[in-house]
């Protein structure tokens, strides 16, 4: 058996490696390596996987966060509802355009935003809410739309993580994470369930108003060259990027099927682990799509049983081993509404384990194996 990674991106490019070499060796044969045919390709693809109207290609899931506030045209100190448990460039991107990023606490089974704590930080301030699809699961959208609608704000997505998740309303209407609200931001982080060979990302929207203004914001502010009609930024998907990105496309829906049925393996070994781990939880409206299979460890044990796993030549990674509130970026910035206790116990408990499109039967039998053991001896 081979060693075990978090990401096995090697294996994955030898499974693709024809492909992604005709794709690459055809852009620099063009030399068209900014704005090229592969990157309008690649976004009229992608539009027709995600449903999203109109897809705006930039240069990383950071970019795309910030050119979405941008195009609301918020003012200096407008509040931005965000969760508390999630990578730091959601908080990142409301900071760095000035306006105030506003915490609240996140649901203990989803460690998605806690819809019943959004209404309580509205204040005259808040324009926007910015709910997370945190590592492969829809946020619960529904009611984050409606409490949207009630008090007339606007909507963006951070989708980094979530690609191709799905959600279902009371409705029975169903939307891909991204393409429910004003927009929607994706990453292509290699590690990414789509991931290019280096930094990318996209925004989704269905409002023709908002994707001229992403177009521009990501061109310098410009619609027509040397015509700069607002301020901007430069935020270009590279075109040897957008190429393996059309490459990977198609193979998006294997990849997830593999990272699925990897999360029921784990599901169906840890739930007689004596109730030491709390395997993810899913919400009957969306089916995740596994970006990564964290659990909760009990009894003050996810330290140790990290170390345990890694003696036995299995990584794990912690997300996030910090809470935002105690970041000292964030410090003098960030405000909070309501208890946070969730957040804070998250951050002591959750651990990912391997999952990704490479792992091999015998790879996730091991880990099994080894999380029982412990469990057996340690529960």
């Amino acid at each position: 058996m081979k060693s075990i990674q978090m990401t096995d991106l090697i294996s994955q490019y030898e499974r693709i490696q024809e492909e992604i070499d005709d794709a690459v060796l055809r852009v620099i044969r063009s030399g068209r390596y900014i704005n090229g045919e592969e990157v309008q390709l690649f976004a009229s693809e992608l539009s027709k996987l995600t449903g999203a109207k109109q897809v705006i290609p930039c240069a990383n899931g950071t970019d795309a966060l910030q050119i979405a506030l941008m195009a609301l045209d918020l003012q200096e100190g407008d509040e931005v509802i965000v969760p508390a448990f999630t990578y730091a460039a959601t908080v990142e991107a409301v900071a760095l355009l000035r306006l105030v990023p506003v915490a609240v606490d996140v649901d203990p089974l989803t460690f998605n935003m806690d819809v019943r704590k959004i209404e309580e930080a509205i204040s005259p301030r808040t324009k926007a809410i910015l709910p997370v699809h945190l590592f492969g699961q829809s946020a619960d959208m529904e009611p984050v739309m409606q409490i949207a609608r009630k008090w007339g704000l606007y909507v963006v997505e951070d989708n980094a993580q979530s690609i191709c998740a799905d959600y279902t309303f009371s409705d029975g209407s169903r939307k891909q994470t991204g393409t429910m609200g004003d927009i929607g931001t994706l990453s292509f982080f290699p590690s990414k369930n789509l991931g290019c060979y280096g930094d990318g990302g996209a925004l989704l929207t269905n409002r023709d108003d908002l994707a001229e203004k992403l177009r521009q914001i990501a061109s310098h502010g410009q619609s027509q060259k040397y015509i700069h009609e607002r301020i901007g930024c430069n935020s270009r998907l590279d075109t040897l990027q957008a190429a393996v990105l059309r490459v990977k496309l198609p193979h998006l829906p294997a990849y997830i099927h593999a990272r699925r049925k990897a999360a029921k393996e784990y599901d169906a070994a840890l739930l007689s682990a004596n109730g030491l781990f709390e395997i993810p939880y899913c919400i009957p409206q969306s089916n995740p799509v596994y970006h990564q299979y964290t659990i909760k460890v009990n009894n003050g044990k996810r330290d140790d049983l990290q170390n345990y796993l890694k003696k036995k030549g299995i990584p794990t990674m912690v997300y996030y081993p910090r809470p935002l509130q105690r970041q000292p970026a964030f410090r003098n910035i960030l405000k909070t509404r309501g208890d946070l206790s969730v957040t804070d116990q998250l951050c002591t408990s959750v651990l990912s384990l391997p999952i990704h499109t490479e792992l091999e039967e015998a790879q996730l039998d091991y880990i099994i194996c080894q999380l029982i053991a412990y469990g057996k001896t340690n529960s």
